[in-house]
């Protein structure tokens, strides 16, 4: 049973998936990342709110830890950090990204994790058509910098990004000794964002590859092709 000291259960949608999806199909796979390695993360602290709301939705949830990833570039792709990292991306049907906001940006922990997420591995796009949501906490006020970021990286990577979004101002007041997130609209928003999220990837599930597949892409397949077989006749 997961515990949500924070949610009042009164309105909580527990009927999301048989309004979405029939009891055939397999529940959502969401894959949660945090930019921060200390042993009081923020960062981590909503994701892991985050990863019990969805479980409680009904997605199968599993949470990268980023300690001993190397710098992007700095070992090689058969480190096993990167490995994980990588089957994890190819796992899931949507993601988490969690970040703290540093010197007003994301964090280098959460760049290299995205860095080390290729755009394609041979014939296969491990990031292409998941879904993506966006969170981040602040230090002081609120501001929207890193989820500003992250979504151009998820577009960049060919995500469907969601439109809700988390940034939780002043987040070492939110938090309790636990690392449970505190009852606000802070955490209300968190709520918002994992129900969007897990709406949205039951909606897509089953549909990403005709939703990807694209005429350049098709164009350029026929071409590679027609060389190929044209090389065969010489």
């Amino acid at each position: 049973m997961v515990h949500l000291p924070a949610l009042e259960q009164t309105y909580f949608d527990e009927t999301i998936t048989s309004k979405l999806q029939d009891d055939t199909q397999a529940a959502p796979r969401i894959l949660i990342l945090y930019g921060s390695v200390r042993p009081r993360s923020y960062s981590r602290f909503a994701a892991e709110e985050a990863g019990r709301l969805l479980e409680k939705m009904g997605a199968e949830v599993k949470i990268f830890n980023p300690s001993g990833l190397p710098l992007p570039d700095d070992a090689p792709e058969t480190d096993p950090k990167v490995l994980e990292l990588r089957e994890l991306v190819r796992w899931c049907d949507g993601m988490i990204w969690s970040s703290p906001e540093r010197h007003g940006a994301m964090s280098s922990v959460m760049k290299a994790q995205i860095d080390w997420i290729p755009l394609s591995e041979g014939a296969v796009r491990p990031s292409q058509g998941k879904t993506l949501a966006v969170m981040q906490v602040c230090g002081g006020s609120q501001s929207f910098n890193t989820v500003n970021q992250m979504r151009i990286l998820g577009r960049w990577m060919r995500m469907f990004t969601i439109a809700n979004q988390s940034s939780v101002p002043k987040a070492w007041q939110e938090f309790d000794d636990e690392g449970r997130m505190k009852p606000s609209a802070w955490y209300d928003r968190i709520v918002d964002v994992t129900e969007e999220l897990f709406k949205m990837t039951l909606i897509l599930k089953g549909h990403v590859g005709y939703l990807a597949d694209r005429y350049s892409e098709r164009k350029e397949s026929h071409q590679e092709l027609s060389e190929r077989v044209n090389q065969t006749k010489i």
